[in-house]
């Protein structure tokens, strides 16, 4: 079985009210999104797919890794899955593992515990809370949402499928805001 993991990292953060994007703001002397990156190499699942859109993170995303645009970035989290879930399909991975950009404090720890469970709809919890990352099986990449902001939320989230939650280390807020990278920091 192969799984690639996933970053989303197209949205135009509007929520940040700094200048600049959020997901190349400095935390800890690196950009938001580079933690996020690393956690998932560190992971070395089959493959690593960055998904981009209103912001070129091509000079930090390894030379491994598979980047891919989404051109139709505005319409929401949902269509840059759909790019994800076409390229994993189109490479015959079994399943995505799919994490955000702007999540810094997600472990490789919970990228591999994730991926590793034999289940087919999977989700971290980070002190009870549903967080990603979240492995979605290929069996349900035709029931993703198309567009809108809500990534694979209609199937973790519903009570038609399975969903097996996976107790993980680490921190899995995500930065919006700049209160938010100074709570980090």
């Amino acid at each position: 079985m192969t799984v690639a993991a996933v970053i989303l990292a197209a949205g135009r953060g509007e929520r940040w009210d700094k200048q600049g994007h959020k997901l190349l703001a400095k935390l800890n002397g690196k950009p938001v999104v580079s933690w996020a990156i690393n956690s998932a190499v560190e992971a070395q699942l089959d493959e690593l797919i960055v998904i981009t859109g209103s912001v070129d993170l091509s000079d930090l995303v390894p030379n491994e890794a598979t980047l891919l645009h989404n051109n139709n970035w505005e319409s929401g989290q949902s269509s840059s899955l759909i790019v994800a879930t076409n390229w994993a399909k189109e490479k015959g991975h079994d399943a995505v593992v799919v994490g955000l950009g702007d999540m810094p404090g997600v472990s490789k720890e919970a990228w591999i515990s994730v991926a590793e469970c034999p289940d087919h709809l999977v989700i971290a919890t980070f002190d009870g809370e549903r967080r990603p990352p979240t492995k979605i099986s290929s069996e349900f990449f035709e029931y993703l949402p198309i567009e809108g902001d809500v990534g694979a939320r209609p199937l973790l989230n519903g009570s038609n499928y399975k969903v097996t939650e996976i107790v993980c280390i680490g921190n899995g807020n995500d930065i919006d805001t700049f209160e938010d990278l100074e709570q980090w920091s």
